[in-house]
């Protein structure tokens, strides 16, 4: 669990990740070069939201080499999905700017027709289980990861949840189970008739993989999903050629490929607190693996919650009690979930509407807790130095507690 050395192979492989980075580099700034070339740019764009102001309305827009957000009227009648072909200042974006997203002016736009997918016959689906537009973008953000409204996020933040609604690693674990076993049956009957030598396990793991690949480009690839996804096919591997999975070398290697193949997501804060995340547990199993199960179940999600807590408001100031409340959604979301996936095929999700509804509604005194700079460095280093050390580890809880007895008592 705690080996962190590096042996020739896998120097090897680190070095061609390093140059699939460069690589990917230099192309993004050949685009971006043909970006810059003149003073406005022409591309078609997607919207992926609009935040509503007073006297405008912001859009988010994805192209297929950047995303970007400008101004717009607030009497255009643009809704999210909608694609323009659309004229940009960029005058005024740097490389960096245009690898993470960047804010610019629309000097010219038109709607054009949007060829129908699967992903927008999902989306019917949805709008068609529910009539509440709040509802309707929560279960577009859970299972599409569609970007919310503003206000709608806030809720998320409010009520310290933002990690059950974001895909991640909990929700392919859950879809590669269901998908796995809806399988299983039925590849049996043809493989016991008529290809019995086949290994049944391996062909259905890689059976799903498809499905979660087309499920992961189904939701534009979200960082966070996109680091699932690779720790599952990493786990695939190293479970095949009898190497323990649960490793931090694993995690290493995740962050390496993935960005390698997208260097702007190491501008994306969601996919960082993926990553977090997953340092967290490993860091959780390595110190507490020997207790109770059971007592292991409740600890940890508690645990997880207070940890990550100096992590978070570093970014997300909006603190509140009903933050406490993330505990037990946590545990709840894991029959929710796959819940919820069954009632929209069988269009029977809408009853738990008006619960949601209530829960969304819920007015929440709110706060602000700033973790300060040098105690989110200082927090940073002390929970890398636990992975060897279990005094720092020790130290780790005492800052943890300390901090969140500071955040919800003082």
């Amino acid at each position: 669990m705690i080996s962190l050395n590096i042996n020739n192979r896998q120097l090897i492989f680190i070095s061609i990740l390093i140059f699939v980075l460069l690589s990917n580099l230099a192309y993004q700034y050949s685009k971006y070069l043909e970006f810059k070339y003149e003073n406005v740019f022409e591309t078609k764009a997607e919207i992926s939201n609009i935040y509503r102001k007073d006297n405008y309305d912001i859009l988010k827009l994805k192209t297929p080499d950047f995303e970007f957000f400008a101004n717009i009227n607030k009497d255009e009648d643009l809704k999210k999905f909608d694609i323009l072909n659309v004229l940009i200042d960029s005058r005024k974006i740097d490389f960096i700017d245009y690898l993470k997203g960047f804010y610019t002016s629309i000097l010219y736009f038109d709607k054009q027709d949007r060829y129908i997918t699967f992903k927008d016959k999902i989306i019917k689906n949805i709008e068609a289980n529910h009539e509440d537009e709040r509802i309707i973008e929560l279960y577009n953000a859970l299972f599409l990861a569609v970007n919310v409204s503003k206000e709608l996020r806030d809720v998320f933040v409010n009520y310290a949840i933002t990690h059950v609604v974001a895909l991640s690693g909990f929700h392919l674990v859950v879809l590669s189970f269901v998908i796995y076993w809806l399988l299983y049956f039925p590849y049996k009957f043809f493989q016991d008739r008529y290809f019995p030598y086949r290994n049944r396990k391996f062909d259905i793991l890689m059976i799903t993989l498809a499905i979660l690949f087309y499920y992961l480009i189904l939701t534009d690839i979200v960082p966070s999903l996109l680091r699932a996804f690779v720790m599952y096919c990493l786990g695939i591997y190293l479970l095949r050629s009898n190497i323990k999975i649960l490793s931090y070398m694993t995690l290493f290697y995740t962050f390496l490929i993935v960005i390698a193949f997208f260097p702007q997501y190491i501008f994306s804060i969601g996919f960082w607190f993926s990553i977090f995340a997953v340092f967290y547990i490993y860091l959780f199993i390595q110190y507490f693996k020997d207790y109770n199960k059971w007592f292991l179940f409740l600890f940890f999600n508690v645990w997880m919650f207070l940890i990550f807590n100096p992590i978070v408001h570093y970014y997300f100031p909006q603190t509140s009690y009903e933050q406490f409340y993330s505990i037990p959604i946590t545990i709840f979301f894991n029959i929710f979930y796959p819940a919820q996936i069954v009632a929209h095929i069988f269009e029977v999700s809408s009853y738990f509407d008006k619960y949601l509804k209530i829960f969304i509604e819920y007015k929440i005194n709110v706060y602000e807790v700033f973790t300060p700079l040098y105690f989110y460095i200082l927090y940073l280093l002390v929970s890398f130095l636990s992975i060897w050390s279990k005094k720092a580890f020790f130290l780790l809880n005492i800052l943890m507690i300390g901090f969140n007895i500071y955040m919800y008592l003082l």
